[in-house]
């Protein structure tokens, strides 16, 4: 029996659940793919900027899988590899990034899991604040029992004090999640240490085991090798997928208004309120942010609403700037891949990343860098023109930096309204209870749900394909 499946949302979650359908299934299924906006891809979005081709959205994925003890290619790897762009990976050239601690950016420290250190002992401190060495003492039982599921600042806070929060783990979280150490829930943020955290006694043997579960950095034993990226921009594998899928039936710039129950399958309207237009389906992979989920799923499953609603989101800006060959010379920047900005030091910067160094060099010698903007909590600070943006960067670049950057060749802003999910206790517990309680032809796919990071939402998108899968060959 043919299957005619409804995707809901075109990120990369919504494409890898596609395309997992479309191998498995063959001739069997009919896809539809559906996007609000008026291209496919999400957060991968390569642009032209200045001449050169630049990352407005995700810049990079793990080459590796997290904790695995033999460094199996991560699920990014395994899509390019599918979707013939395996030569086309390149790995950058350095990851040595800098972390601003004590009014100055410092190497990124060594020896620890996300900021969080396997041995407090060889800390003296950062920022001048003494650390709680016996605070994380063996009480006989492990740190976290083996349901329990804290925040990331709350279990720190308890086992190393302030200062390892404040300084080293909330810049490295607020880099990825755009959120703070005392809102993220551990079990989705870290889940390698999570899982160790309920085997262990003491919060550095929890640190120093999952360290160990990880693969050596690669086959050049360099950490670059750990990153990975397309050359060309990360929009060549929106379009691979596309192409590997050339049956698939796909509509931009329509959004999806209604999901309801209909004859053994389901009824999904999309388009204008004018121009609305039906299908019937018999199954939806839902993969579109928590809010216009929670919306959807409410006529017809108010309990996975509710639960796919409680999650909130970090909106986050892009400011791009091109500056003239050797702006970096001589700074704590050069020859680094970027640096990390704690919310504690006041700076509306939260990390940079120094394109030109990390990739390639310019064939004019330009420096490329990006600067992030907006923490969970912050909006205010993007509540500015772009023009203010970009002079609120650079002017925060130039105090982090201690001296003026020349005015630059070319500057741009991306702006990612509601981009980063922020992960509160007990998140994974309503995902299962949204997931147990709804009908099974309807999958949830996403960052709102398994993790951020292109590899997570990839294997999101697998997990929902293979649900749907299941069901129908069960």
């Amino acid at each position: 029996m043919r299957r005619h499946v409804a995707v809901v949302g075109g990120g990369i979650a919504g494409l890898a659940a596609a395309l997992k359908l479309n191998d498995a299934l063959g001739d069997g299924v009919t896809l539809t793919i559906i996007e609000q906006s008026d291209r496919l891809g999400g957060k991968l979005r390569s642009e032209m900027i200045n001449g050169r081709c630049i990352e407005t959205g995700a810049e990079t994925f793990l080459a590796r899988e997290a904790d695995d003890p033999v460094g199996a290619p991560s699920a990014a790897v395994a899509l390019a590899r599918r979707v013939g762009l395996g030569t086309a990976l390149v790995n950058p050239r350095t990851t040595s990034a800098a972390l601003f601690a004590a009014g100055e950016l410092r190497p990124m420290p060594a020896g620890t899991l996300m900021g969080v250190p396997a041995d407090v002992s060889s800390w003296p401190g950062v920022g001048g604040a003494a650390l709680a060495s016996d605070a994380d003492r063996d009480e006989g039982r492990p740190v976290l029992a083996a349901s329990e599921d804290v925040s990331v600042g709350a279990l720190v806070r308890r086992r190393l004090g302030d200062s390892i929060v404040d300084d080293l783990v909330d810049p490295l979280l607020g880099g990825v999640y755009a959120g703070r150490a005392d809102d993220l829930s551990i079990a989705v943020t870290m889940p390698g240490l999570a899982a160790s955290c309920r085997t262990e006694n003491t919060l550095q043997a929890a640190v120093r085991t999952t360290l160990g579960r990880r693969a050596p950095s690669g086959p050049d034993d360099s950490p670059a090798a750990a990153f990975a990226t397309v050359e060309g921009g990360l929009s060549r594998l929106v379009a691979a997928i596309d192409k590997a899928m050339p049956s698939a039936c796909v509509v931009v710039g329509n959004p999806v208004r209604v999901i309801a129950p209909s004859n053994d399958g389901w009824r999904v309207i999309h388009g204008s309120t004018r121009d609305a237009q039906a299908l019937q389906v018999d199954g939806v992979v839902l993969a579109v942010p928590a809010h216009p989920a929670a919306r959807l799923l409410a006529p017809f499953a108010a309990t996975p609403a509710d639960a796919v609603d409680a999650l909130d989101y970090a909106s986050i800006a892009l400011v791009t700037l091109v500056l003239p060959a050797q702006a970096l010379d001589g700074t704590s920047l050069e020859d680094r891949s970027g640096a990390l900005i704690p919310a504690a030091s006041g700076h509306a910067i939260k990390a940079i990343t120094v394109f030109s160094t990390k990739w390639a060099d310019q064939p004019d010698g330009a420096v490329v860098l990006r600067a992030s903007l907006g923490r969970y909590g912050e909006e205010h600070v993007l509540q500015i023109p772009d023009g203010a943006l970009m002079d609120l960067a650079q002017a925060d670049l130039a105090k982090v930096l201690g001296r003026p950057l020349p005015a630059p060749l070319s500057a741009t802003v991306k702006r990612w309204g509601g981009a980063l999910p922020q992960y509160a206790p007990g998140h994974l517990d309503r995902v299962a209870l949204a997931r147990r309680e709804l009908p099974p032809t309807i999958a949830l796919a996403g960052a709102a749900y398994d993790g951020v990071g292109i590899p997570a939402c990839i294997k999101s998108g697998h997990r929902a394909a293979e649900q749907l899968i299941g069901e129908w060959q069960s």
